[in-house]
């Protein structure tokens, strides 16, 4: 059947607002080239638009014929703020947006372990509320968060996970009591993956797998373009998976002795010590990270300390093979093709430590599967997070619009 008057109407202002986001301002005649609508019907939706609010005249094309098809629209990227927010157990940081993705204010606020679950919800929404006065919000529209744990797939709620502080559930309600504002959440990993594939190293694949390398270690599963979540949204619980090289088997309340008890910064660093390499730390961002990178640039110039050199080459070597356990599993399992090291530890290792991977990937399995140093590192998660807010307040302000 064909569309209804009014739904053809609401198809074609979404299809101009998505090509406005995406190509910058546009004047009615290029509106009318990629539309492929007619001339009345591209005015119609223009004037549509920009009534309701979403569109205005940002300029002109300089075009030589001065005129209507001469104007240029641009979305109305202060129709909402957005709030993205990166929750780990050690503090929060916070970024707020324009509807176009554009950031107003950033800020973070480290919290204690001994802070008790009140006084540390206090302190992450009261981080919110400056950091949205500060880019003058006076509303917030949509608060995306990014957090370890699982997130149960039916509620769309941060389940409780043994060995994460209380205060990260309670972050969640204690936002959506305090502002007027439609608030998310969704793993960690997950997001960092979406970033990945959507600015980052993963650009060009709809199948992939990220392995998230920073304080601990995860994956985040993409096939066709789609974030698998699993039946209890526990898809990429790799810290889990029983590896070689452990002393012990991993628990369902403890992951020790599975593939977080090789790759977490904890264990990166002893490994790192048992070769005597050393790095001054980078604020922001696990031990580990500054001594995979001091590595890679050891390795980068041999000729200037060849007992370095070795030192960090045998670091690498041995980082990689442990990488490769976890790498190998999901690609027998998955068959993704290709395979992100995200995380701090990921992006420090770029392709001197990718490139150690991806070798041993291919001694151990007769499957392909490119590996790649994720390009985002830890901000991923932020990022993440934050499309996730702009895609949530679009689909909202983009909806149809009475004419």
């Amino acid at each position: 059947m064909p569309a209804s008057p009014s739904t053809a109407r609401a198809i074609n202002d979404r299809l101009a607002l998505r090509l406005l986001q995406q190509e910058g301002p546009l004047t009615a005649g290029q509106l009318k080239q990629l539309t492929g609508l007619s001339r009345p019907t591209v005015a119609d939706l223009v004037e549509r638009l920009t009534i309701a609010g979403l569109i205005s005249v940002v300029g002109e094309s300089g075009e030589q014929r001065r005129g209507p098809n001469a104007r240029l629209y641009g979305i109305v990227a202060d129709r909402a703020q957005l709030a993205a927010l990166d929750v780990r157990t050690e503090g929060v940081t916070v970024v707020v947006a324009d509807l176009l993705g554009a950031e107003l204010a950033r800020a973070s606020v480290p919290i204690a372990d001994d802070a008790g679950t009140g006084p540390a919800v206090e302190q992450a929404v009261a981080l919110v509320e400056r950091a949205a006065k500060e880019a003058g919000a006076e509303r917030l529209h949509t608060v995306g968060i990014g957090a370890p744990g699982l997130i149960d797939p039916a509620t769309g709620e941060l389940r409780d996970s043994s060995g994460l502080p209380e205060w990260h559930r309670r972050l969640v309600a204690a936002l959506q009591e305090r502002l007027p504002a439609r608030v998310t959440v969704e793993n960690e990993t997950n997001l960092a993956a979406l970033a990945e594939q959507r600015e980052g190293a993963a650009l060009d694949r709809d199948t992939f797998v990220l392995l998230w390398l920073g304080h601990g270690t995860g994956a985040a599963v993409v096939l066709d373009g789609r974030l698998r979540r699993g039946a209890s949204g526990g898809t990429g619980e790799i810290g889990f998976l029983p590896v070689p090289g452990t002393t012990t088997l991993p628990s369902a309340t403890d992951c020790e002795g599975g593939f977080h008890s090789l790759a977490g910064a904890a264990a990166i660093a002893e490994l790192a010590a048992g070769f005597g390499l050393e790095a001054a730390e980078s604020p922001g961002e696990p031990r580990a990270a500054a001594l995979v990178r001091a590595a890679v640039a050891a390795v980068s110039s041999a000729g200037t300390d060849r007992f370095l050199y070795d030192l960090a080459d045998r670091f690498l070597a041995a980082l990689a093979d442990r990488l490769a356990f976890a790498g190998a599993s999901v690609v027998a399992v998955l068959d993704p093709g290709c395979v992100v090291l995200g995380g701090e530890v990921g992006q420090a290792g770029g392709e001197a430590l990718a490139g150690r991977v991806g070798e041993r990937l291919a001694r151990m399995s007769p499957l392909p599967a490119e590996v790649r140093a994720g390009s985002l590192g830890g901000g991923a998660v932020l990022r993440g997070a934050l499309l996730t807010a702009r895609e949530s307040a679009q689909d909202d302000l983009f909806a149809p619009h009475p004419r």
